[in-house]
């Protein structure tokens, strides 16, 4: 039967650009980083910082991201590369999909330790305020999944189904659950709650960035639940699934330990800039335009007298 009402898949997921090859799925990945740095730097300046610093430190979290997100899934699903008839050169072709969010925030995190610590600046600081930017990185990446026709839910007959036309790689053409938009906007609605919470509670000492973990968790469990591609189960439950229950847990303790251990926000999150050094600046700002002001006065009264002189020597 026919849905009157569903959501197209792309016809293909590479548009050619003559010899050049343009990729959904790699568009997606780099508009998420840029949104993520340039929602993190704003938030980084706000909190006290200086810009650039949040795009200085992404120079190593991002590729250490994406190393991790690729291990994970080729680790998690290594018979997709290394089994009989398989080629295990496909496990380095990332622009054909597969990055595992765990392993991308977790290696992504060492990248970003290391950037920090470069740079004397607090790790957790950091990671409160790029938390929203990365979930909304991961709403924009989760698009990259429709390019690809993948990782979608089961069969459905609602309005909003995602119409899979590909047989390639074992999928069946019919109706699902679009698995990547309930992501997309769980992700979004992550992204918005930490923002919230952040100007509510005043967040600080990394329990900004553990929010938005225990909360893509949330998310992340009952998608996952609704996914009919192949995946290890143990105990009845997808892998996943058990790695998003350990993960919130963790979050969730940090929480409450940290908030106890060190309540309220950082004062300094970067060496060098605190209110201190931009009061002085507003104050030095201000005087630099007073004395401009008197500059231009001074300049005025010495023309007036110019013309009152010119005019008594005419009298």
């Amino acid at each position: 039967m026919e849905e009157l009402a569903y959501i197209p898949s792309p016809s293909h997921g590479v548009y050619h650009l003559g010899p050049i090859p343009l990729r959904g799925y790699a568009f997606c990945i780099i508009i998420g980083v840029f949104v993520a740095v340039w929602l993190g730097n704003r938030r980084w300046i706000a909190r006290g910082g200086r810009a650039g610093t949040v795009a200085d430190i992404a120079v190593w979290a991002v590729p250490f991201g994406l190393v991790g997100g690729r291990l994970y899934h080729v680790i998690t699903d290594y018979e997709l590369y290394f089994s009989e008839g398989r080629d295990w050169v496909d496990a380095f072709k990332v622009w054909e999909g597969g990055l595992g969010i765990w392993g991308a925030i977790a290696l992504g995190a060492l990248g970003a330790w290391i950037g920090c610590r470069r740079r004397g600046i607090p790790m957790p600081a950091y990671a409160d305020a790029v938390a929203p930017g990365i979930a909304f990185a991961q709403a924009i990446g989760r698009w990259g999944n429709w390019f690809n026709q993948e990782l979608y839910g089961k069969k459905t007959d609602v309005p909003w189904a995602l119409h899979i036309t590909s047989s390639a790689d074992g999928r069946v053409p019919g109706y699902y659950h679009p698995t990547f938009l309930y992501e997309s906007l769980w992700c979004i609605g992550v992204a918005l709650l930490v923002i919230w919470a952040d100007r509510r509670f005043t967040l600080g000492h990394g329990r900004a960035f553990a929010l938005y973990v225990a909360a893509y968790c949330v998310g992340r469990a009952w998608i996952e639940y609704m996914r009919v591609d192949d995946a290890h189960h143990i105990l009845g439950l997808r892998l996943n699934d058990w790695t998003a229950l350990i993960v919130f847990l963790l979050a969730v303790t940090y929480i409450v330990v940290s908030a106890k251990k060190r309540p309220g926000r950082e004062t300094v999150v970067e060496p060098g800039v605190s209110d201190g050094d931009t009061e002085a600046d507003a104050e030095a700002d201000d005087a630099d335009a007073k004395e401009a002001e008197s500059a231009e006065e001074a300049v005025k009264d010495d023309a007036d007298d110019k013309d009152e002189a010119e005019s008594a020597k005419k009298s």
